[in-house]
């Protein structure tokens, strides 16, 4: 075999040596060898620019990176004249991923910054400005200054898809707020899947009056002997299985309530409670206005939303009752405000 002169960085090469290709005799493998004696030595893009070919045209196999399984191919995000290579940024997004969460976010908290999601997907400002510009080409974000905002919103859930979510942070909040529930008061329940938690575990109560917009609260209050029972009426919402309109707001007008539990498809410190009609803000306003203690209750998803554009104002004094896994960054608007917070664990 010919060695390496030790004064050369390179391999001495045989007939078809100065960056070309060493072409073995037809009965070799295509391993880019020549006769026994020789031993051409492939160059790298990075010293030659061309790549050791074998009888086809095809190079050696690259060997497999360090710690990883054979046929596993690990894809790496870079930006080239400033296209984007499809493949993963540093949290593992790929472009479609990480463009279908700009679009819920954008959904979700109305609007969105380039800072902000630049930090949050852990890609350069530039790739997140690419990205809003495809989008907004798809017609799924509108631009604003110095971010974009969502044209569409996701449809309302029903109230059977959305007892599912979130069970055991349902029940802890239900069961702290019927702890709050005083023997001989009268009390208002919203419509929703945790005021429906709240309702069963107020069954065994005695000397207790429940007024409630909700079929799920009647459902469960339908055997409770102990509890009197209002229906405020109204015009029947499917969807969320709740009563709204002139009836119940005329109802809402001729009682008061010594407390309020409501529910909500989102809430901001800023704007209160986010609703996906102006029918359901409204007696939610009025609800508040003739209640002494107002209660939202509402999970940790739900804290900063905008799903819809219906908003119902908070009164000066309200509760804001959620579960264990709120963050600091999402419950620090409402403290900034006053509002009063509750963990439910």
């Amino acid at each position: 075999m010919a060695r390496k002169p030790k004064t050369q960085g390179l391999t001495a090469q045989g007939p078809k040596a100065q960056g070309l290709s060493v072409q073995g005799p037809k009965d070799q493998e295509s391993k880019g060898q020549g006769p026994k004696d020789q031993e051409p030595q492939a160059q790298g893009a990075e010293m030659q620019g061309l790549k050791a070919q074998g009888p086809k045209g095809r190079g050696p196999a690259a060997p497999e990176p360090k710690g990883q399984k054979p046929g596993r191919q690990v894809a790496k995000r870079q930006e080239v004249k400033g296209q984007e290579v499809k493949g993963r940024g540093p949290k593992g997004r790929g472009a479609d991923a990480r463009r279908d969460e700009i679009v819920r976010l954008a959904t979700e908290t109305g609007l969105a910054s380039v800072e902000e999601l630049a930090a949050r997907l852990g890609v350069t400002q530039s790739t997140i400005r690419r990205d809003l510009a495809h989008l907004k080409a798809a017609g799924l974000l509108a631009r604003t200054y110095g971010g974009a905002m969502a044209v569409v919103t996701h449809p309302e859930a029903s109230l059977r898809q959305r007892i599912g979510e979130a069970f055991e942070a349902k029940r802890a909040i239900a069961s702290w707020a019927a702890a709050q529930v005083r023997p001989g008061e009268t009390i208002l329940l919203d419509s929703g899947s945790t005021t429906g938690a709240l309702a069963h575990e107020l069954r065994n109560a005695a000397d207790l009056t429940v007024a409630t917009t909700g079929l799920t609260a009647l459902q469960e209050l339908v055997g409770a002997t102990g509890v009197h029972v209002e229906c405020l009426g109204g015009t029947l919402r499917h969807v969320s299985q709740g009563f709204v309109g002139p009836l119940a707001e005329a109802a809402l007008s001729r009682m008061t309530f010594d407390r309020a539990f409501l529910g909500a498809d989102g809430v901001t410190a800023e704007d209160g409670i986010c609703e996906a009609s102006l029918q359901q803000t409204r007696l939610k306003e009025l609800m508040m206005a003739r209640s002494q203690h107002v209660y939202v209750l509402v999970h940790a998803a739900k804290l900063g939303r905008r799903p819809f554009h219906a908003w119902a104002r908070m009164p000066d004094r309200w509760t804001l009752v959620t579960d264990a896994s709120a963050t600091d960054d999402l419950l620090e608007p409402f403290a900034a405000r006053g509002v009063e917070t509750v963990i439910a664990i």
